[in-house]
């Protein structure tokens, strides 16, 4: 059955309830402007979803082009924000994007949603986390799930620096997972120049998704994770061979899933015990209740590769400023609805009309 068909059933733990394709907070969902996903007809399950998206031949003719700027997150680190900033950009809310595991500020909906939130009037940083696109060079260290404090300290430095009043952050996968543990970081003392967040299937139980990145059915995506880690890790070694020696090469030899990587490479060089000890310490619904901002969620039932479980943790329910909305259909980050033109990205355009409907420069009528 297809997002829109009428159905009777409810969701079996209470906490969501039905609204034609979409299934919303019942108790506390804050953002009653969400428009029904209704997902293409050809793509009937969440592989098929996910793989078309990673696929889509996609143009962005309307977006300008970047500014590349580096931001430094910690002495010796550095990363690059790929910046298109309004003629005023201190009269203009800013959306700063943060992409998913082995991902960069060039994938396909980090360029989709930066499109759409430039013409809706944003300024929008296309952040890259460290190591990803090409910035290998910039530090030593490698990345993971959870530096958080590497888009705190480009937010921070967006308000001391360039004066900006207002400043949303929006993730998807990984980056969904680091934008949330952020938010619940900063907690109570977010900075009033930060207006909210959202996030796309967000990983924001990591075990959860190690696990289910373990199952035979999704053995296409470990392996290409695990292919494209390995590959960057001989790469960063090659940069850095006083820091990541022969020792390394041979652990990669031992790693086939993503959760071997985390335990023989990011553990080790990140300061954690372990990847059991990394995914504890990493994840965002550790701190989710403290987010003090009003928050989107978007998730699919279908994700093959974030569960559905972890949408499920009261957690989220309990958070008054969590809008939690979630679709039968959409794949991992795909939401590739059966409309065409601007409106086919589906989870794109949520993520700039919550932040637009949230933005006091836009509802204000102040342009530049």
């Amino acid at each position: 059955m297809f997002e829109g068909e009428p159905e009777n059933d409810a969701f079996e733990s209470g906490i969501l309830t039905q609204s034609r394709g979409c299934e919303k907070s019942g108790e506390s969902l804050r953002w009653n402007s969400v428009t029904e996903f209704i997902p293409h007809p050809a793509l009937r399950n969440g592989h098929l979803m996910t793989i078309a998206a990673n696929f889509w031949g996609r143009r962005h003719p309307r977006l300008p082009a970047a500014i590349p700027r580096l931001f430094q997150t910690e002495p010796g680190t550095q990363v690059r924000g790929d910046c298109h900033f309004q003629e005023k950009p201190r009269e203009h809310p800013t959306l700063v994007l943060l992409h998913g595991l082995e991902g960069s500020s060039d994938s396909s909906y980090m360029l989709g949603a930066a499109e759409k939130a430039w013409l809706a009037g944003f300024n929008v940083v296309r952040l890259n986390q460290r190591n990803c696109g090409g910035t290998e060079t910039l530090t030593e260290s490698l990345y993971h799930s959870g530096l958080s404090g590497d888009i705190r300290a480009v937010i921070l430095e967006l308000i001391a620096r360039d004066g900006l009043p207002e400043i949303f952050a929006a993730g998807f996968s990984m980056g969904g997972n680091l934008v949330l543990k952020m938010a619940g970081e900063f907690a109570d003392a977010t900075p009033a120049e930060v207006a909210g967040f959202a996030a796309v299937a967000p990983s924001a139980d990591l075990a959860a998704c190690a696990a289910v990145l373990e199952s035979a059915q999704n053995f296409l995506y470990e392996r290409h994770f695990v292919m494209r880690l390995k590959r960057r890790m001989r790469h960063k070694a090659g940069l850095f061979p006083e820091r990541y020696g022969n020792g390394v090469l041979s652990n990669l030899t031992r790693v086939s899933s993503v959760r071997e990587f985390d335990d023989w490479i990011t553990a080790p060089f990140c300061g954690f015990r372990d990847a059991a000890d990394y995914y504890a310490q990493s994840s965002a619904l550790r701190v989710a209740g403290a987010i003090a901002r009003p928050t989107l969620i978007l998730a699919a039932k279908d994700d093959p590769v974030v569960p559905f479980a972890i949408f499920e943790n009261p957690t989220l329910a309990e958070n008054p400023n969590i809008s939690l909305v979630v679709t039968r259909r959409g794949g991992h980050c795909a939401f590739i609805s059966r409309e065409g033109g601007e409106k086919r990205f589906w989870a794109e355009t949520q993520i700039v009309e919550f932040c637009g409907e949230r933005s006091r420069l836009l509802r204000g009528g102040s342009r530049g």
